[in-house]
């Protein structure tokens, strides 16, 4: 399994701070901006950005293990 290097995990968070300066920037509210109807986009914006880095670093330690086992599943169902 992958280990993380300090290269690595100090790109992790520093890509979760801008995103989460970004996602206070978007969502802070805007004189003049009280529609009822709006919603909460800017909210969700946010949301997805950070759920698209997480499975991005998820993908980025597990994915050899990962690997490692599909190629493992195939090779024992492959005559």
């Amino acid at each position: 399994m992958t280990i993380l290097t300090r290269s690595t995990l100090g790109a992790l968070v520093l890509l979760a701070a801008l995103i989460s300066a970004l996602g206070r920037a978007v969502t802070a509210p805007r004189p003049g901006t009280d529609d009822p109807e709006r919603g909460d986009v800017p909210g969700w914006v946010m949301i997805t950005l950070m759920s698209a880095v997480l499975v991005a670093a998820l993908l980025a330690i597990a994915g050899p293990a990962l690997e490692g086992l599909f190629n493992q599943a195939i090779d024992q169902v492959s005559p």
